[in-house]
């Protein structure tokens, strides 16, 4: 009998989700997997620039695997908390990317000095432009769903 709920509540679950979110689920998280392939491939490049606690190329990394999680998350349970968490790492990737290449912000507590002073970097302004779209992405995914909770509970 449990077995049965669960099956049924599964079926729920999935279905009130639309179309159009599940495709901007699925285009926001292969825009957050060309984020986490640029972060990853180039990060042994910038291992060299540390801070007293990590190197640049751990910030990548971390990126990296963050964007994998968050894009997985976002396939699974595309819902208003995974989109906003997928807003908050596509714009503050986005945001980092442009905030380092135009202001030598310095080193900020434990990261290193991010600035680079280029878009010719492999990989930077493709990854730029990848979180951008996924960011706005999100937004939309966002308010799709939360007018769809919004509807789901008759207001």
């Amino acid at each position: 009998m449990t077995d049965q709920v669960m099956r049924a509540g599964s079926r729920a679950m999935w279905q009130d989700v639309s179309v159009g979110q599940r495709v901007l689920a699925v285009v926001t998280a292969a825009l957050l997997g060309v984020d986490a392939f640029v972060h990853l491939h180039d990060a042994a490049q910038y291992d060299q620039f540390r801070s007293s606690v990590m190197s640049e190329g751990d910030v990548f990394r971390i990126q990296g695997v963050v964007a994998i999680v968050v894009a997985l998350a976002l396939l699974i349970w595309p819902r208003v908390l995974t989109w906003i968490v997928s807003l908050l790492v596509a714009g503050s990737a986005a945001v980092a990317v442009t905030l380092y290449t135009y202001v030598n912000v310095g080193q900020l507590g434990p990261l290193p000095n991010l600035y680079e002073n280029t878009w010719n970097a492999p990989g930077k302004a493709f990854s730029a432009v990848a979180e951008t779209v996924a960011a706005l992405l999100a937004v939309a995914g966002l308010v799709m769903a939360l007018r769809a909770r919004s509807a789901r509970r008759g207001h």
